[in-house]
């Protein structure tokens, strides 16, 4: 795997230098076909090598007939003409290296990513110095360890933002990337921005009940009437599990205690059939579920009007 790994991602870095497109299956067929006639002959393992495409892509080839060249310069040079090579130092061989390869170092493409996201840069960083102290084997080890890690920590702690209404719009929007935006009163607006799973669902509902402690403070400190109404943004939910349906239950019984209404908006078409089939819209009530927040707020607004 780490082989192909090694042989995919050399194949895109100079796909990318030349402007034509890799496809990721024949490279996967190209390398297993090798390996199965290799093997025949107990050859090693056949994958991409990075030093010696480097090389090629220097020296001005163009086509896959400079492999056949160079295979075949390297059978005469391993049967003919080896022992010239004997004394010769490491450093030489070294240098060849090296002066193909710095020119693949991309100072700017670093900056670009330092500067777009830094979890990138720390996996760019610990696949250099992994290819520079190690192997290549080991630079892709640790930089696909570090991307894992990154997807792990980017599903298990989904952004949720609250939501406030854009002046003179219908739209609602996250408050802290529009200032602008206000808060309807006695509403709190909470959207979730991932799919709900066993990994996150219970991170999403205390994540919204600490949304909820941290509104009702603030109105509290400022002699405001407390939030009888906390609507659920889902469009960007795209999928829901079951342990995800438990959570959204425990968070309906916590706001109950607290008194304070649940409404689902805009939950997507796979999100509404697991909750039908799961009987969360009977126990949460078919009128709590809208198609957007504006509606949710145009019908929750009056009621709030009428209650004590």
């Amino acid at each position: 795997m780490i082989a192909l790994t090694e042989a995919v991602a050399i194949g895109r870095t100079f796909a990318s230098m030349k402007d034509y497109q890799l496809d990721g299956n024949k490279e996967m067929v190209a390398l297993g076909t090798m390996n199965v006639v290799g093997s025949m002959t107990s050859c090693y393992v056949a994958t991409g090598s990075f030093s010696r495409s480097a090389v090629n892509y220097m020296a001005g080839c163009n086509t896959a007939v400079s492999n056949i060249v160079m295979s075949s310069v390297v059978l005469l040079t391993l049967e003919l003409i080896t022992p010239l090579f004997k004394y010769t130092p490491n450093a030489i061989l070294a240098s060849i290296i090296i002066s193909a390869v710095i020119s693949l170092v991309d100072i700017e493409a670093m900056t670009l990513i330092w500067k777009v996201d830094k979890f990138d840069f720390v996996a760019c960083m610990g696949a250099f110095f992994g290819v520079v102290f190690s192997s290549v084997e080991i630079g892709l080890l640790i930089a696909v360890s570090i991307s894992f890690a990154k997807i792990l920590l980017q599903v298990t702690r989904p952004r949720t933002a609250v939501l406030g209404k854009i002046p003179r719009t219908t739209v609602y929007r996250n408050i802290l990337q529009y200032p602008a935006a206000t808060k309807v009163p006695g509403i709190l607006i909470v959207r979730v921005d991932s799919a709900i799973y066993f990994s996150n669902s219970n991170y999403v509902k205390e994540r919204i009940l600490r949304w909820l402690a941290d509104e009702e403070e603030q109105l509290k400190e400022s002699s405001r009437p407390g939030v009888q109404y906390l609507i659920v943004e889902m469009s960007p939910v795209t999928d829901i599990d079951t342990s995800g349906i438990h959570a959204m239950e425990e968070l309906f019984r916590s706001l109950e205690k607290r008194d304070v209404k649940l409404v689902l908006a805009n939950p997507g078409p796979v999100v509404v059939d697991k909750l039908h089939a799961s009987k969360f819209h009977e126990m949460i009530g078919e009128d709590r579920i809208f198609l957007t927040v504006e509606d949710a707020i145009v019908t929750c607004a009056p009621k709030m009007d009428l209650e004590p």
